[in-house]
């Protein structure tokens, strides 16, 4: 299943991707060297270390915004390159940003300067967010860097686990990270089982493989075999929502998004990374035993 479709996505990647998507395509799936994707990386980086210039593609301003920095997180943790001078300047960035509560906002003011879709909107006074803090957070416990940016999400991410309620999607993936990576594990495992408990009969995942719109799959709430959330489904259920994605392979060879995006270069860049994430979850989540 997963050499079928990355031989049908490696066309599509080279006519449709971004170089940065064109690049991680080749280190991830053809033995393809790491620095070439760092080098288109680093052009999204500002002068004040953040990431913008549409990195995430639904807004299209230059200046730097947090999800941004997320997105070049997740790049590095695919690299394992969270060595590089850039992480360091992104915290910093991140600390300038930072609220008096301890995290991130979702957004910063200039993202309504260029057009963007309508989710996209920067709070005044800024607020903390634990989307994306719990993210970045995590990554950087992950990769073990120090920095005191870490401290203070630390702070703001385990006061915010005792009110944490929530099933949706977006919220659900933010806090994963940072419990996954916690160096409290006894405690975060706690919180790990309570967050378990309130998904397992969620209607917030999508169990029906044929829902439509901005459907949430078991396999994107556990898209690794090391997800936390990974013992809520049982493995047929995971190879289920396996096959029904290797069916929402497009005829050009990439995977569709379900959102409207800003416009239709915008669309065609989220469709390369979506398509990236699409072979990962084949490629670390298939097993040819299930398929008898």
């Amino acid at each position: 299943m997963f050499e079928t479709a990355l031989a049908k996505s490696h066309d599509f990647i080279l006519c449709n991707a971004r170089l940065l998507e064109r690049r991680l395509f080749a280190f991830l799936f053809e033995d393809g060297p790491r620095e070439p994707v760092i080098s288109a990386l680093r052009a999204y980086q500002n002068p004040d270390g953040g990431f913008g210039s549409g990195l995430e593609p639904d807004k299209r301003c230059l200046t730097s915004q947090p999800v941004d920095v997320e997105i070049a997180f997740h790049v590095l943790d695919l690299l394992d390159a969270f060595d590089d001078p850039m992480v360091a300047r992104a915290c910093d960035y991140l600390m300038s940003i930072t609220t008096s509560e301890g995290g991130v906002p979702f957004a910063v003011a200039g993202v309504e300067l260029a057009p963007h879709t309508p989710w996209w909107d920067a709070s005044n006074p800024p607020t903390a967010s634990q989307n994306p803090t719990g993210t970045l957070l995590g990554l950087l416990l992950k990769h073990g860097v120090k920095h005191a940016w870490v401290e203070s999400a630390s702070r703001y991410m385990r006061g915010r686990m005792p009110g944490f309620e929530s099933t949706q999607f977006h919220d659900v993936i933010s806090v994963i990270p940072f419990l996954q990576y916690s160096p409290d594990q006894a405690w975060a495992e706690t919180e790990l089982e309570r967050i378990r408990g309130r998904l397992a009969n969620s209607p917030d995942i999508a169990l029906d493989p044929d829902a439509a719109g901005y459907a949430q799959f078991p396999i994107d709430f556990a898209p690794s075999p090391d997800s936390p959330l990974r013992s809520l489904f049982s493995s047929e259920m995971i190879q289920l929502h396996l096959r029904a994605l290797a069916a929402r392979q497009q005829p050009d060879g990439g995977w569709p998004i379900t959102w409207q995006a800003v416009g239709p270069g915008a669309e065609q860049e989220w469709r390369g990374w979506v398509t990236i994430q699409a072979l990962l979850k084949l490629r670390d989540l298939w097993s040819p035993s299930k398929n008898r």
